[in-house]
């Protein structure tokens, strides 16, 4: 190296004109890395900032736009209030108050865990083998009747609730916990068998090939192969799913009767004081924060599985 950068000086005496050129050979190698006392941040790097400063203020604005009602709550939910339990200091007043409200909140929320986990549980088994037969099998009307499904989701949600209530009366089910499930999960049914079906494309069909012709049949390609290769677009499913069926308020409201029954959401909207039906405002928010935290927790937990199973059917193998 020495005897390189030796000829390429005697080159650059013998001919000034490449003089400009030689140096960039000769200097030394902290100074073509910008490096020495007198470093400079590069234009380019200035630039970058300048360019991506909007963005980072306009997802600040964002976050602190969908963040505030949610911290605004919560503390709102501990803080001195006139007209609730919670009127002297910060404390847990409107957490004492609504745990004690009619059944109980563990009665409540109990209920909602129920309706939402077979929600989840009737969601994934019926998704999961409908897009797998939308996406590997082809029989007669395979089309229309994937579109048949689709199509659920431009009815009004609200119409079809007291068509549901006579059927439900019908068989048994009304004033019923699963009931109300199993009108949650039809109504989920038509964007999870989408999800699924896209999941299951994106997956090669070798994958399935090399399987069978190790011995293994439908069932167990699906189980072994495909399910732990579609478990992003699972998580999504799932995720949806409970998320729609713990905060629904609408379909346990038509068709629950029994005040015992009711689910979280539904027993917030009824907690009022017992003088003029005014609204207890500490304990409604109580409520709101204890409905809105297993939703974030999941939510942060499956953040990277969620994200995952949209982009699932962008890109197929």
């Amino acid at each position: 190296m020495s005897l390189t950068r030796t000829g390429a000086a005697r080159a650059a005496a013998a001919d000034p004109a490449r003089d400009d050129s030689t140096r960039a050979i000769v200097a030394p190698h902290h100074a073509r890395r910008g490096g020495g006392p007198g470093r400079r941040k590069h234009p380019t790097t200035i630039a970058g900032i300048a360019l991506r400063t909007p963005y980072w203020v306009l997802t600040a604005a964002l976050a602190l736009l969908f963040l505030y009602p949610l911290i605004w709550t919560a503390v709102s939910s501990v803080s001195p209030l006139a007209g609730t339990n919670q009127t002297d200091g910060w404390g847990f007043g409107n957490y004492i108050t609504l745990a004690n409200y009619q059944a109980g909140v563990w009665v409540y929320l109990f209920n909602s865990v129920f309706v939402s986990l077979l929600t989840v549980a009737l969601t994934l088994g019926v998704s999961l083998l409908g897009g797998y037969a939308f996406a590997r099998f082809r029989f007669p009307g395979k089309d229309l009747l994937f579109l048949a499904t689709l199509a659920i989701l431009m009815v009004p949600y609200a119409t079809l609730l007291i068509p549901l209530y006579v059927l439900l009366n019908t068989v048994g089910l009304s004033n019923s916990l699963v009931g109300v499930s199993l009108v949650l999960a039809m109504f989920q049914l038509p964007f999870s068998m989408f999800m699924m079906r896209i999941s299951f494309e994106s997956i090669p069909r070798e994958m399935d090939e090399a399987a069978m012709v190790d011995g293994c049949s439908s069932w167990t390609v699906l189980w072994r192969v495909l399910v732990p290769a579609v478990k992003p677009g699972l998580i999504t499913v799932g995720l949806f799913a409970f998320l729609a069926a713990w905060n629904d308020f609408m379909a346990p409201l038509i068709l629950i009767n029994d005040s015992n029954r009711m689910t979280l959401p539904l027993a917030i909207s009824n907690l009022r004081g017992q003088v003029q039906g005014v609204v207890d405002y500490g304990a409604t928010e109580a409520g709101v924060v204890v409905l809105a935290l297993p939703c974030i927790l999941l939510f942060l937990i499956l953040q990277r599985h969620y994200v995952r199973g949209f982009m699932s059917g962008a890109f197929k193998g």
